[in-house]
């Protein structure tokens, strides 16, 4: 029997959901409104202005695709990291795997604002500044801890006699690995991706730092170019580039849920 929930639970959950709204309410809004500025307001007449002032290689497509390659760049390195290190974690059992854990787990708490000076100094004296690739390994490492204990408990939930079966017929730990458990636990490794991708398209304070090329920015740095001197922003053009900078990600995150369907139901895989 279903309960009705209080009227005092109904008001705040509207308060919390107007509290949500009322930002990306002024987010369309000012997008299409010429003379945005930072109250709330209709536009008298709507305009798609701000959205074509934009929509140019200096200042939205090759952030975006310095963003993607940022992001998706530490999002496969994550993925393979955390499978491998999650495999024996999950699989073989040592009094070492709660420290472990544990010495991970104290890792997501470590601020990247802590550990940048001496990063940019070991990027200095190995000359990897304004480095693509060293910047995704780097961001790759912030987020590699929590990868870690999401990939180990989506690859708890996949029955180790599966894996029993194929060493059986022959197969080794890495084939059972690539054969058996990555596919039953597909939906996980998608839920992993699209939490680092989504961790890395947001950081600002790390390509900031790391990237010193114009060319090289992602969308989050060159995000600064709206915000000009004495207090000067442009609103409208703003909104509509933070509109069309999360695109990208609500894309993906529709497309990788839409394709992987049920895949990580595991009930019936041992019938027979």
């Amino acid at each position: 029997m279903i309960t009705r929930a209080k009227p005092g639970a109904d008001i705040a959950l509207a308060v919390i959901g107007v509290c949500f709204v009322a930002p990306l309410l002024w987010l369309l809004l000012a997008a299409f409104d010429p003379h945005a500025g930072y109250q709330t307001k209709v536009p008298v007449a709507p305009s798609v202005e701000n959205f074509r002032a934009v929509m140019t290689p200096e200042l939205l497509f090759r952030p975006l695709a310095n963003s993607f390659l940022l992001s998706a760049g530490t999002a496969v390195v994550n993925v393979v990291a955390a499978v491998l290190a999650a495999y024996p974690l999950s699989r073989y059992q040592s009094r070492f795997n709660k420290p472990f854990l544990y010495t991970v787990l104290f890792g997501t708490s470590l601020p990247v604002t802590a550990i940048m000076v001496p990063v940019y100094g070991l990027f200095v004296q190995l000359q990897f500044l304004d480095s693509m690739a060293a910047t995704i390994f780097f961001m790759a490492t912030t987020t590699l801890p929590m990868a870690i204990w999401m990939t180990k408990n989506f690859m708890d939930s996949v029955p180790l006699e599966l894996e029993e079966a194929a060493w059986v017929d022959g197969a080794s730990s890495l084939v059972a690995l690539r054969r058996v458990v990555l596919p039953l636990m597909r939906q996980g490794l998608g839920v992993v991706f699209i939490f680092v991708f989504i961790q890395a398209w947001g950081n600002f304070f790390v390509p900031f730092i790391l990237l010193l090329s114009t060319g090289k920015q992602p969308a989050a740095v060159s995000i600064f170019s709206f915000f000009g001197q004495h207090g000067a922003i442009a609103y409208g053009q703003l909104a509509a580039f933070s509109i069309l900078y999360s695109v990208p990600v609500l894309v993906l995150y529709a497309l990788v849920f839409r394709g992987m369907g049920n895949s990580f139901a595991l009930s019936g895989a041992m019938k027979g």
